[in-house]
């Protein structure tokens, strides 16, 4: 089954909500990139930084996610909600 009326814009939409998520819960709990990419086995914070920032074509896949959440203490599902202003 193919899904036809799922657009570009509409993935980049989902990709940017979760990862202004990640950036949101990161800053409660008051880590820096480096300190989250090194506690989810990044060597650094570059990939974290453009995953974060969606550069490059960057995101988080689900490991990435499940890592995330678990540093931070957040059910995952959090990630994918919308955010309210």
């Amino acid at each position: 089954m193919f899904i036809s009326n799922v657009d570009d814009e509409e993935i980049i939409k989902f990709y940017k909500t979760v990862s202004q998520n990640v950036k949101r819960y990161r800053n409660e709990k008051g880590m820096t990139q480096l300190e989250l990419a090194l506690t989810i086995g990044q060597k650094g914070n570059a990939f974290y930084n453009y995953a974060e920032n969606n550069t490059n074509g960057k995101h988080f896949n689900l490991e990435h996610l499940y890592k995330i959440a678990k540093a931070l203490d957040v059910p995952i599902e959090d990630f994918f909600k919308e955010l309210k202003n």
